[in-house]
């Protein structure tokens, strides 16, 4: 007898989060979402992350807006979040918000580079980006690290 569909995605929402979830003390590399360094009790799980950056879930859980950041679509960086997180290409994600845009809701803001999006997390109350581990520093907090694919290039540059 097949497991009811409800249970066989459960499943297989935890064995992604698994795969993907590494420790504070975690492999190398690593990518790991950030919000901005004092921004109070923020604990978005793995399922909330993906829902805020598809534009499900538009405030936390205090009721302040969340401001989603990517950065662009043939970013590498980008992929393996979209892959691991939203489970979706960034190609495949663009046919999910031509839809949504009819909706009057608009995909997250894209910044250049791993350096930008840093900057604007820190900068930016409700913000929520994603930035090679290598670029962490006291404006932001982590609230999730994610292992990235072998031979995944980071940008650690920050100008």
């Amino acid at each position: 007898m097949r497991p009811a569909p409800r249970f066989a995605a459960v499943r297989r929402l935890a064995a992604a989060a698994a795969l993907a979830w590494t420790s504070a003390a975690g492999a190398d590399p690593a990518l790991a979402v950030i919000v901005r360094a004092g921004a109070g009790p923020v604990a978005p799980d793995l399922t909330t992350i993906a829902n805020v950056f598809r534009r499900r879930v538009l405030v936390d859980d205090r009721g302040r807006a969340w401001t989603p950041v990517n950065l662009p679509a043939r970013d590498p960086l980008r992929a393996a979040f979209s892959a691991a997180v939203l489970h979706r290409s960034p190609q495949e994600l663009e046919a999910y918000w031509n839809e949504l845009y009819f909706q009057g809701l608009s995909p997250p803001h894209v910044l250049a580079s791993p350096a930008a999006v840093r900057r604007f997390v820190a900068a930016t109350p409700g913000a929520i980006g994603y930035v090679p581990d290598c670029l962490l520093d006291r404006t932001v907090a982590v609230v999730l690290r994610l292992s990235l694919p072998a031979g995944t290039a980071a940008d650690c540059s920050a100008p």
